[in-house]
């Protein structure tokens, strides 16, 4: 079983990366409060069960992926009990079929590392390369659980902080789907 700490509601003291930085001063400048969790190493799915437990919200599974000649790039977000589909996922935007997009550049362009990938890193992509793609589902809620940009920590914070206020900001429109 995984340990998972007590509810913080502050930004941590060090920082692991630019991007866990940048998350946490990016929420602190829009005036979104958060409650978060430090963790061991999550990396599935399985591992998120606990950690949303203790945050009393659901985790969001979030795949960056790619088309074929790697010049479109998308950062899906979903629930994390429904299988992607690339046909389903692709028929619904009108693009050709797409595939998950490789760890050196989930690092390049949204600074995080498999495991961790989190629609707040959209923060990082200034040159707006990423398409952020939500399913209603992941975002029919009051609240929203993601990782914070890291594998070992993990936040919730409303759902209408990060789309109306968070993702706006880094200058991204989320286009949200059905499948």
């Amino acid at each position: 079983m995984i340990n998972v700490s007590e509810i913080i509601t502050s930004k941590p003291v060090d920082f692991n990366s630019e991007l866990h930085k940048k998350v946490y001063n990016t929420l602190e400048k829009l005036e979104i409060p958060f409650e978060r969790v430090d963790t061991d190493e999550a990396i599935t799915m399985e591992d998120c069960i606990e950690i949303g437990k203790k945050l009393d919200t659901n985790i969001v599974k979030t795949l960056f992926l790619c088309n074929r000649q790697k010049t479109n790039f998308y950062l899906f977000v979903t629930t994390d009990d429904k299988p992607f589909v690339t046909k389903d996922f692709s028929r619904v935007l009108g693009i050709s079929r797409v595939s998950f997009a490789s760890p050196e550049m989930l690092f390049d362009m949204l600074g995080t590392r498999v495991g961790a990938a989190t629609v707040l890193s959209c923060v990082f992509d200034e040159k707006n390369k990423v398409r952020i793609i939500l399913d209603k589902d992941a975002v029919s809620g009051r609240w929203y659980g993601c990782s914070d940009g890291t594998t070992t920590g993990y936040m919730k914070l409303k759902t209408e902080d990060l789309i109306h206020k968070y993702i706006p900001f880094a200058n991204h429109i989320p286009t949200i789907i059905e499948i």
